[in-house]
């Protein structure tokens, strides 16, 4: 082949090949002609053109750039993939900070890709091949001017991914931009533009028009008066309060009607719909299928990942001193303060952040003696004996809170053990994975009979709240769905709220007011139960009880607004302050 031919072969295909890698790239789950918007396409092929480009003045070589840069997309598009099967959430930027958490339950899931997956890592190796027909280089370029000519190439990305951030040219470009729905986002914009598109947000910029003072002066408006001390008067002294937020732990009845072979949590149903001394509905969290550790900090810190980026991990990325939380309160008010995980104490970082929060005492896997296994992951009985052992064994006459996290029902839910056998199953669904996370949650509901019997002869006054952190993946959910006509692919905005709800449960050995169907969102729980304890509501708490007025539900993934903007604006500021501006 002459060197003409082969020039003119290089050009095509440093013009053709980035747009080959673009498509499939989105090929690993959706088809990228049909799905993503017409700008978004032309956009995210200007993306893999300049940096093919780039790479090229780099390396000097066409063929290695292109290959270069194919074998990166064909990796990432994989990691994507499987980030997406196992937590139903594409690829974020932030999620670098994740890694670690990630890496430590990788073993627990099935990596054996579908038959769509092989085509499209076969369709990279031939395009891989193919590329190796751009002959043609820049062997006579100096290396010096290859750099300098990458170098004002980049700077000409990064000026045009700053075009790409900019709101109005999103809008103008019906380029979609709504975080709170990311799935969405992704798949109508493109992987890469989505990524740069979401990098502004891993920093948080103050609100408009925010003062520390009037944020200061807002939470002193609200302090709790000594008049409104409802401190439990009936059993005379402060109750201990046992939190246990259950991994997974959910009713997908919310999804739809579904036949079981039996009542996969017969207990917490009687108890659900009117039981005595009991606070009961659902709870509406900001993830699905992962990202636990969210649902924690809205429920201690009573913020709300709506105010964050969508995927953001706040233990990991924002909470680096100690901050306002309801286990600090707790403590200030003379208790123990207890943090539980059967579990690695790196992952999200916990070992860190629950200092800062307010824990005294933290209990990770190697702390849960005698432990016995569900599956791979600790038992929830092991770690209800674990909370008995706690209370059995805290100082005398002094208040306890615990806050644990289970593991039991955490995913993947396709695997066999020898020490676990799916029992229950639904019909007209046909689904190992389904079978196996409804089996899981009977063996909770017993474990919750437990704990819940064992307070019940307590003489100490008890608060016993249960809820869960999010619903499983979509792989568990999809049979129900599509026994009611329905797909999580398609699912319409109403319905995808419903992937939102998880159960929650406040109970207390002494007499308390019972009300059921009190649905809101997980920032506002700590202080229902603050109130079950008849304990004062700390100044940030007082003032969401008012906001929850105005607005019932407030998450990332759901709003129900009766108030107005300037509320809104209001919490957005307080929560700054509470997050990033207080002073300790």
């Amino acid at each position: 082949m002459n060197k003409k031919a082969e020039k003119i072969i290089t050009i095509c295909g440093l013009l053709c090949f980035p747009a080959v890698h673009f498509y499939l790239l989105e090929a690993y789950t959706h088809n990228g002609f049909t799905t993503v918007r017409p700008w978004s396409q032309l956009c995210n092929i200007l993306l893999f053109e300049l940096s093919a480009v780039i790479l090229a003045l780099l390396f000097r070589s066409v063929k290695w750039a292109l290959r270069a840069q194919g074998l990166c997309v064909m990796v990432i598009g994989l990691v994507n993939y499987y980030v997406y099967t196992f937590r139903s959430l594409p690829l974020v930027p932030w999620d670098i900070f994740s890694i670690g958490t990630a890496a430590s339950v990788a073993d627990n899931y099935n990596f054996v890709p579908e038959g769509r997956v092989v085509a499209v890592v076969l369709a990279f190796a031939a395009v891989l091949c193919l590329e190796g027909f751009c002959k043609w280089d820049f062997k006579n370029l100096k290396w010096q001017f290859g750099v300098l000519g990458a170098l004002l190439l980049t700077v000409g990305l990064t000026s045009f991914a700053g075009i790409l951030q900019n709101e109005d040219f999103q809008n103008r470009h019906r380029m979609y931009n709504k975080l709170f729905t990311p799935v969405y986002l992704w798949q109508s914009n493109g992987f890469v533009l989505t990524m740069v598109m979401e990098m502004p947000f891993m920093a948080i910029e103050k609100p408009a028009d925010y003062d520390r003072q009037k944020a200061r002066q807002i939470l002193e408006e609200n302090e709790p008066k000594e008049n409104e001390s409802k401190e439990n008067q009936t059993m005379g002294k402060k109750p201990n309060i046992i939190v246990v937020m259950d991994e997974a732990f959910s009713d997908l009845g919310v999804l739809g009607e579904f036949e079981p072979s039996e009542d996969y949590m017969p207990y917490f149903h009687s108890i659900f719909y009117g039981e005595k001394n009991t606070v009961t509905g659902y709870l509406h969290v900001s993830v699905c299928g992962g990202n636990t550790a969210n649902t924690e900090f809205e429920f201690l810190t009573g913020n709300t990942m709506a105010f964050l980026p969508q995927g953001s991990i706040p233990y990991q990325q924002y909470i680096h001193s100690e901050i306002p939380a309801l286990p600090a309160y707790l403590q200030s008010l003379g208790y123990e303060t207890h943090a539980m995980h059967p579990y690695y104490a790196s992952g999200w970082d916990r070992d860190s952040v629950y200092p800062l929060l307010g824990f005294s005492h933290m209990v990770f896997l190697d702390g849960f003696r005698n432990r016995t296994y569900v599956r791979q992951y600790v038992s929830d009985q092991s770690c209800v004996d674990k909370i008995k052992d706690t209370y059995e064994k805290k100082e005398p006459g002094k208040p306890l809170f615990l806050f644990q996290v289970t593991m039991q029902n955490h995913g993947s839910y396709a695997d066999v053990y020898d020490n676990f056998t799916p029992h229950i199953t639904v019909k007209g669904a046909e689904s190992y994975s389904l079978s196996s996370y409804l089996s899981l949650l009977q063996k909770t509901d017993d474990s919750l009979m437990d704990l819940i019997s064992y307070f019940s002869k307590e003489k100490e006054p008890a608060v016993i709240v249960f809820f869960g952190d999010h619903q499983p993946n979509d792989v568990v959910a999809e049979p129900i769905l599509r026994l009611n006509g329905k797909s999580c692919r398609t699912l319409s905005e109403e319905d995808t709220y419903l992937r939102y709800q998880v159960p929650y449960l406040i109970w207390t050995n002494y007499d308390m007011e019972t009300e059921n169907n009190l649905d809101m969102s997980v920032n506002y729980l700590a202080g229902k139960v603050l109130e079950a304890a008849g304990l004062p509501l700390p100044a940030y708490w007082n003032y969401l009880k008012k906001f929850q007025e105005s607005y019932p539900v407030f998450s990332a993934a759901r709003t129900e607004k009766k108030g107005s903007a300037a509320d809104l604006e209001e919490y957005k500021k307080l929560q700054y302050y509470q997050l990033f501006d207080i002073e300790n």
